[in-house]
């Protein structure tokens, strides 16, 4: 017996038609507008030149309104679905990985591990990633921080960043990472994210990619910019970092959690440690990962993560961190450091337990065997957890 006779709920869908008055920035592949929409006046939108083409001044536009009318933070704009008078030009080359699948805005990409593409064969060779350490995120906003902490302990790093598709699909979206490009050994969009540098089926072919394909000493995964919360226990789309870091678990690699912590969130679910990270890091990553704190928090605040990590299970080690210089180096980022509407330094212990993850990581590559010390010879120092 079916469950309902009913239909299904309809997907809503606001679409406008509109003229471009003016352009403005363009991305990595994105290109801000402004657009005169009957009615509603001079509206921002967003297009992709590699899916619709470049607009110009004059050209009438299709938008999808639904994220601008819904105020959204991170997602609200106008998207340009088409340019109906001005269509870009067939694809060519390979590329049979569709994304955006059965909707009709799906794409074709070429993927790094697909069989008409140069890296095939060492993608269907390759099987771990030789132990490097992967810092995982909840949110895209850790990103620049997580980096930053990397850098600073070690800045000939080649990092290379994997954009799940828990948030927005589009890498283009984020300029976030089109400032970041020159610091990354590249960017890898993954599951149903595209634009990357390179493209990938999953999160797995993702960090096998950036260990094989681009040489990378460390990766970095979170989701894209915005994120989807209910304010239920597994209601959010952060969930999926717990099953990043049993990839990487699975692939041979050390899962490193950057913690949510805040003490500046009005929210109480979010105070102290998030239970987005005690869930997704807790309860969904199986195989292990060592949770990162930084020193140099307030006391109350230091003594409620220490309180809120205690439930933890034995499989996620949980280190304090020395955070020496990283406030400097967060002070001195090249793009403005933002989560949830609040910046750097109000959120200060966001982006410094960030920060501290990336300095573990950095600390945490492994050694090849022919710089091992001598037998006998004193080993690595390890990072004591806060007294």
């Amino acid at each position: 017996m079916p469950y309902s006779s009913s239909p299904p709920p309809p997907l809503r869908v606001r679409w406008r038609r509109g003229r471009v008055t003016a352009t403005g920035r363009r991305g990595r592949d994105s290109l801000e507008l402004t657009v005169e929409v009957p009615d509603e006046g001079q509206l921002k939108a967003l297009a992709y030149p590699s899916l619709v083409g470049i607009p110009q001044v004059g050209d009438d536009v299709l938008l999808n309104t639904t994220a601008l009318a819904q105020g959204l933070g991170t997602g609200g704009v106008a998207l340009v679905i088409a340019v109906p008078d001005r269509l870009p030009p067939d694809p060519s080359g390979p590329g049979h990985l569709v994304k955006a699948r059965y909707t009709p805005l799906q794409a074709t990409v070429a993927g790094v591990d697909e069989q008409d593409t140069e890296h095939h064969d060492l993608m269907a060779e390759v099987d771990d990633i030789g132990g490097m350490p992967v810092v995982v995120a909840d949110l895209h906003s850790a990103l620049p921080a997580i980096l930053i902490g990397m850098l600073a302990t070690d800045p000939d790093l080649k990092v290379a960043y994997v954009m799940t598709d828990g948030a927005a699909l589009p890498a283009a979206f984020s300029r976030t990472l089109d400032t970041l490009t020159s610091s990354l050994a590249g960017v890898i969009t993954v599951g149903q994210a595209f634009g990357g540098d390179l493209e990938a089926v999953t999160v797995h072919t993702g960090l096998l990619a950036a260990r094989h394909v681009l040489h990378a000493d460390l990766a970095i995964v979170t989701q894209g910019p915005g994120n989807l919360g209910t304010g239920t226990p597994w209601g959010f789309s952060g969930v999926a970092a717990g099953e990043a870091c049993n990839a990487v678990a699975v692939l041979g690699g050390q899962a490193i959690g950057a913690l949510r912590i805040s003490d500046a969130d009005p929210r109480p679910r979010h105070r102290g440690v998030s239970h987005h990270s005690l869930t997704a890091f807790g309860r969904v990553a199986l195989g292990g990962v060592t949770l990162v704190a930084p020193r140099g928090l307030t006391s109350e605040l230091g003594g409620q993560v220490d309180e809120d990590l205690a439930s933890q299970p034995a499989r996620n080690p949980v280190v304090w961190v020395d955070t020496d210089d990283l406030d400097v180096a967060l002070g001195l980022s090249p793009v403005p450091l933002r989560t949830m509407g609040r910046g750097y330094p109000e959120e200060r212990a966001y982006f410094l337990a960030a920060a501290a993850a990336g300095r573990y990581a950095a600390l945490a590559i492994p050694v090849p065997e022919t710089e091992l010390p001598a037998p006998g010879g004193a080993p690595p120092e390890a990072v004591p957890p806060e007294a």
